[in-house]
């Protein structure tokens, strides 16, 4: 009774791979997707900002930078999972850190 459909379209359990920048490691870039026999190329961008670590599919709501630490010269804030795109397996909490910016520093005279 269930004849295969000559069209290829009524696939609906499409695998997405990771966004793959097509120069560097982040930009602009590809992902191919399969379903059954069937294979496709989509558009897609990696973040070059310090989310770039988080890849493009992983979307976190992140929180205000923390104070800076003193002893690495780093302040750090962390982010919750918002959205995970093409089933990308994701962190639930992750954290990013930058160094410092020269405001916190107590100037010496």
């Amino acid at each position: 009774k269930n004849k295969p459909s000559q069209s290829g379209s009524e696939c609906t359990e499409w695998r997405y791979g990771n966004c793959v920048p097509s120069n560097g490691d982040c930009g602009a870039g590809f992902r191919e997707g399969s379903c059954d026999q069937q294979s496709k190329k989509m558009k897609c961008r990696v973040p070059c900002n310090w989310k770039k670590d988080f890849g493009a599919d992983c979307k976190y709501r992140f929180g205000t930078w923390g104070e800076c630490d003193p002893t690495s010269g780093m302040q750090t804030r962390t982010g919750t999972l918002k959205k995970a795109l093409f089933d990308a397996e994701c962190q639930q909490v992750v954290s990013a850190s930058k160094p410092c910016t020269g405001e916190t520093k107590t100037k010496t005279k």
